[in-house]
């Protein structure tokens, strides 16, 4: 087995160091779980989604909250400007990415490598039973073999009912062939955070400060006690629909939750400081690519990245049950 794909990211996952993999202690075998149906899916052609255009201009960018992560580089606040842009208002689903595969014969890493992280609950009882590997410090991630794109939990399990949800178990390397096949690019940074702020200045998420107005929730995130309990009030445990919830101040939906979003910027802590205030594109190098927005793994009292100005990153051939990407496209 090849064993250069990183660890899952450090919200609900490891952080962007290289870890080790150790053998799996069952320790959290006394959930149940439900057997997956074994059907091969038919993937339908995505509906097409018009891109919405933005029209670019100077934002703050960042924050200075204390409810932010120093380290991670999610600050100064600092005023950037953006040229305009096309957006996706949604990630990519599994039936975009299907219709991908089907023309083109793209085989994902994932696949190439033969396994693939998984969250230790989605597993199956059958799956759980060849499982030898988890991820050191993050035990709940555990090494599944045969998980992939069209099989995100294992070769037991299948997409059939998740055609519109976002695709999982790609890697920034299968985004960045996607978008090239249509026509597209991964976002910077920047034109991320700006899109997911929908228009509003300094506020916490997509909404506004309040993670739940009125009692409504807004996102899919993790509710109860992570890594073992989830509540699902939001009605999800695992990956949403990508038009799931309200959009945006500028019609983009699930700009935070439900899946982390590759970006192209190298990730650095310290880029910040010094990026350009103009279309600022990331470092000319790193080790490791940035990823926006947090997922249905991200829970306040673990990882509070679900903040549209949270940052995190993977290695560009590291995939999970819970990263995907959405495209955008010069004006």
């Amino acid at each position: 087995q090849k064993e250069q794909k990183q660890p899952p990211n450090s919200c609900c996952g490891a952080t962007g160091r290289r870890e080790a993999v150790q053998p799996v202690e069952m320790s959290f075998g006394s959930f149940r779980r439900e057997k997956q149906t074994i059907e091969t899916p038919e993937p339908a052609l995505a509906v097409p989604r018009d891109m919405i255009l933005l029209p670019g201009g100077v934002f703050k960018m960042g924050t200075d909250d204390r409810e932010g992560f120093a380290s991670d580089g999610e600050g100064p606040v600092r005023e950037v400007e953006l040229s305009p842009f096309y957006i996706d208002p949604c990630a990519v689903t599994n039936a975009e990415f299907a219709r991908f595969v089907r023309e083109t014969g793209y085989v994902t890493e994932s696949e190439r490598f033969g396994w693939s992280y998984v969250f230790h609950l989605f597993v199956s009882e059958e799956t759980a039973k060849t499982v030898t590997r988890s991820v050191q410090r993050t035990p709940w991630w555990w090494v599944v073999e045969g998980a992939s794109w069209d099989h995100p939990e294992g070769p037991d399990s299948d997409i059939r009912d998740r055609m519109n949800h976002p695709v999982v178990q790609v890697t920034y390397n299968d985004a960045a062939a996607y978008c090239d096949w249509a026509g597209k690019r991964l976002p910077t940074e920047a034109e991320w955070e700006y899109a997911a702020r929908g228009g509003l200045e300094q506020k916490r998420y997509p909404w506004g400060d309040e993670l739940k107005p009125n009692g409504e929730h807004r996102c899919n995130i993790w509710q109860g006690k992570f890594p073992t309990v989830n509540h699902r009030s939001d009605g999800y445990a695992g990956t949403a629909p990508v038009d799931a919830y309200e959009p945006n101040g500028y019609g983009l939906y699930n700009m935070v939750g439900n899946v982390w979003e590759f970006c192209s910027d190298w990730f650095s802590p310290t880029y910040p400081l010094t990026a350009p205030r103009v279309n600022p594109k990331g470092p000319p190098e790193g080790q490791s690519k940035s990823m926006r927005g947090g997922s249905y793994l991200c829970h306040r009292s673990y990882c509070n990245r679900y903040r549209v100005a949270a940052r995190s990153a993977n290695t560009p051939d590291s995939a999970s049950g819970n990263m995907g990407f959405r495209c955008v496209r010069d004006a």
